[in-house]
C-alpha cells in the first residue's frame, strides 16, 4: 500500500524508474487509498515497458459488469501489459476495518468467488479492440487455488512459505499461471530483520485466513505468540543480502512458481523503499 500514501506524481516517478530498472511486473493493492482501476491507469501511463497487475482489485465493491468494462478498458488502452488479479474473499471472522469503515468481504468464500467468476465470464465483449486481459485469482486454500487453476490465468499468493508454493503447484496442475508473493527486508543486521519482520506479520496474526492456511503447513498458535516464532518470521519473510533473497526466489521457482513478486519491507510501511528497489534490481537479469 506504499503507493497510497504518496502524491500521484511520486507514485508516477517511483513507476517510471522502476520501468527503467528492468523489472518485469509491478504489483499493486487496494483498500483505502486509490481505487484498483484508477491506480492501475495511473501506473500503466507512467510505464512503457513492464506488466501492472493488481494485487488485489476487490471483488465486492465492484458489480461484474463494472470489473469487466474496466479490465477491457485498460486491457485495450495497454496491450498485453495489465493483469487483473482479483481477490476479496475470506474466511468468516472479524471484519477489517480502518477508521470505523469496514472493508465488504464475501462469507461464502468458493462458491461466492466462483458465482462472481462465472457472471464476469458472461459480461459480452463488444468493439473491436476488445480483447480480455490475463487474470488471476487471489487464492491460499486447496478449494481455492483449485478454483483459480479451473475458472482464471492462475493463482497469486500471498504471505507464503515456499512449501505453500510447491503445495499450490500440485492442486493446480502444470498449465496454471502461479505468481508468488515474497516479502522481503534488505538488511543484514539480524536484530534489525527480527525487528522489520514482526512490525510486518502483527496483521497477518490477527487474519484467519491466513493463520488457517499457515496451519495447514505445519505453524500453530504457539508460532504467532510474542511476535511470532523464528521458524515462521523466516518462512514467510526472508531478510538479508542480494544472494540470501536470490536463494529464497530460486527456492519458490523450484516449488513451482512461475513469477515472484518481491515485497520490499522496511520500519517505515508506508515509505516508497526506492533503495532497495535500486538494489534488487541487480536480481532482474538473474532472473531472467
Amino acid at each position: 500500500m506504499a503507493f497510497d500514501s504518496h502524491p500521484a506524481s511520486a507514485v508516477r516517478d517511483a513507476a517510471a524508474e522502476l520501468d527503467e530498472l528492468g523489472y518485469g511486473t509491478l504489483w499493486y493493492g487496494e483498500a483505502f487509498g486509490r481505487d484498483a482501476v484508477s491506480q492501475g491507469a495511473l501506473l500503466l501511463d507512467a510505464t512503457k515497458r513492464m506488466v501492472v497487475a493488481s494485487g488485489i482489485a476487490n471483488m465486492y465493491v465492484r458489480h461484474p459488469l463494472a470489473m469487466a468494462s474496466a479490465e477491457r478498458s485498460l486491457g485495450e488502452q495497454h496491450p498485453g501489459r495489465f493483469v487483473l488479479g482479483l481477490g476479496g474473499h475470506r474466511v468468516p471472522g472479524p471484519p477489517l476495518m480502518l477508521g470505523g469503515f469496514r472493508i465488504p468481504f464475501s462469507g461464502k468464500p468458493v462458491s461466492g468467488v466462483r458465482e462472481y467468476l462465472d457472471q464476469l465470464g458472461e459480461v459480452p465483449l463488444i468493439g473491436a479492440e476488445a480483447v480480455r486481459p490475463r487474470r488471476v485469482l487471489a487464492a491460499l486454500g486447496p478449494k481455492m487455488l483449485e478454483l483459480a487453476a479451473e475458472l482464471t490465468w492462475g493463482a497469486h499468493t500471498y504471505f507464503v512459505p515456499v512449501e505453500h508454493t510447491e503445495m499450490a503447484r500440485k492442486r493446480m496442475g502444470s498449465e496454471a499461471y502461479l505468481a508468488v508473493e515474497q516479502g522481503v527486508i534488505v538488511e543484514t543486521d539480524t536484530a534489525r530483520v527480527r525487528e522489520i519482520q514482526r512490525i510486518h506479520l502483527g496483521p497477518y496474526a490477527l487474519a484467519p485466513h491466513q493463520r488457517n492456511n499457515l496451519g495447514r503447513l505445519g505453524f500453530g498458535d504457539e508460532d504467532f505468540a510474542d511476535g511470532g516464532s523464528d521458524r515462521l518470521l523466516d518462512a514467510v519473510i526472508v531478510g538479508g543480502d542480494l544472494d540470501v533473497i536470490a536463494q529464497r526466489v530460486r527456492d519458490h521457482f523450484d516449488a513451482g512458481a512461475d513469477h515472484v513478486c518481491l515485497q520490499v519491507l522496511t520500519a517505515k510501511p508506508g515509505e516508497l523503499p526506492l533503495r532497495e528497489w535500486r538494489e534488487l534490481a541487480a536480481l532482474t537479469a538473474v532472473f531472467r
